[in-house]
């Protein structure tokens, strides 16, 4: 890769990450640490205002805007791609915002390049599967997973028994067409799983809960493998 090229991609990269590691951009990239510390100085000569800290990485100080990304062919087209993916899933939510970003990739591609992106949309499809009962919540939750905002949810359990939660939700997976919300629930005082599509109704409170140690990888270990 040409320096230039590995500049730019760098810069995207601490655009888009809190904190970018010297040695995790060394093996993205196939070269050494040492031209890595020297790339970041030439950006920085070049007055992109980058922070660094001892022992943690390289940021970009708050309030640098970097100019918009513009899109190669290939990376628009796996957006596509991941479009028609989307689409097999039970989420509306997520359809709807994920279509937003390709409309505005859409909008920043030449003429030429729309074409081509027409053509491929209309030449690509994934299989049809049969989709579970639409969930419109995916959005909300993914939120209230950022914001550590509590949720007061009615659910439906695979028994028909209908019940009233207050969660804290934590994570979220995909399995077949179905997402699964992970949250400790207070009334079962432990962490639970519910199925988007039986939240019968959701409502975001005001209540921000405390953060906990909690990792997707953790949860699965302990409660999924045994």
């Amino acid at each position: 890769m040409k320096r230039l090229h590995r500049l730019t991609a760098i810069l995207v990269k601490l655009q888009s990450k809190k904190i970018v590691q010297a040695a995790d951009l060394a093996d993205k990239f196939d070269v050494s640490i040492r031209t890595i510390y020297r790339d970041m100085l030439a950006l920085s000569d070049a007055g992109v205002p980058i922070g660094a800290e001892a022992g943690t990485g390289y940021y970009l100080v708050d309030g640098y805007s970097l100019p918009p990304i513009m899109f190669t062919e290939k990376e628009a087209n796996a957006l596509i791609t991941a479009a028609k993916i989307i689409e097999t899933n039970n989420d509306a939510s997520l359809i709807a915002d994920y279509n937003e970003v390709v409309e505005k990739v859409k909008a920043i591609l030449n003429t030429t390049q729309k074409e081509k992106l027409e053509l491929l949309e209309q030449r690509i499809v994934s299989p049809p599967f049969r989709k579970s009962p639409e969930s419109t919540y995916l959005s909300v939750i993914q939120q209230a997973i950022t914001d550590l905002r509590v949720l007061e949810i009615q659910y439906t359990a695979a028994s028909q028994e209908f019940t009233k939660r207050t969660v804290e939700p934590l994570g979220v997976y995909f399995t077949n067409t179905i997402w699964v919300m992970i949250a400790f629930c207070r009334l079962r005082n432990d962490y639970r799983e519910f199925r988007t599509d039986r939240i019968v109704n959701l409502i975001e409170t005001s209540e921000i809960f405390p953060p906990k140690l909690f990792t997707l990888e953790d949860y699965f270990k302990k409660y999924r493998e045994h």
